[in-house]
Parts: structure tokens; C-alpha cells; sequence
């Protein structure tokens, strides 16, 4: 005779644990450090055309990092990761192989 089949376990998956963490549609951290970058440069020069350069700057950057994170919201991490890799490895079983 057959068995009953064993009942299926469902487990929720919460999207604020799969989802990329965005401000404003942009990575978090580069947002949040052109801001800052924004507001020193409008703080320390203090002319009404630091400020318009600031806030215009600002603006075109956090649009570029929207366009960015449109195309892939981890392209940062991965451009980071990207940098660290040497453009020629030598053919070795080991880095530390002496030859």
C-alpha cells in the first residue's frame, strides 16, 4: 500500500531581507556620501554659487547612481570586487610557488 506523502514545510521569505538597500533609488552609501560631500563644499566656501554648484551637483550625481542601481542595484559591490582582480595570474598551482 502507498504511503501519504509528507506534508511540504512553507517558510516566508521576507523581501526587506532580499532587497537591495536603496535611499532615494540609489545605493545607500553613495548617496549618503555625495550628500555629505554636497553640503561640506556648500558650508565651507559659503557664496551663493557654492550652493547652486552643491545642490546642481548633487542632483546630476544621484541621478547617475539612480540610472546605476536601475541597472543593477549591486553593481558597486561588484565593480569593487572587480578592481581587486590582477589583469595577468601567473600559472601556478599556488601564489606562493617559487619559481
Amino acid at each position: 500500500m502507498a504511503e501519504a506523502p509528507a506534508s511540504l514545510h512553507h517558510h516566508r521569505i521576507h523581501r526587506a531581507l532580499s532587497r537591495p538597500n536603496l535611499l532615494m533609488g540609489a545605493d545607500r552609501e553613495l548617496v549618503l556620501v555625495t550628500g555629505l560631500a554636497a553640503i561640506v563644499l556648500i558650508f565651507v566656501v559659503l557664496t551663493f554659487y557654492s550652493v547652486l554648484f552643491g545642490l546642481a551637483g548633487w542632483t546630476l550625481v544621484v541621478g547617475v547612481l539612480r540610472v546605476m542601481a536601475k541597472a543593477d542595484p549591486q553593481m558597486r559591490r561588484v565593480y569593487i570586487r572587480h578592481i581587486r582582480y590582477r589583469p595577468v595570474y601567473r600559472p601556478t598551482s599556488t601564489p606562493w610557488k617559487r619559481s
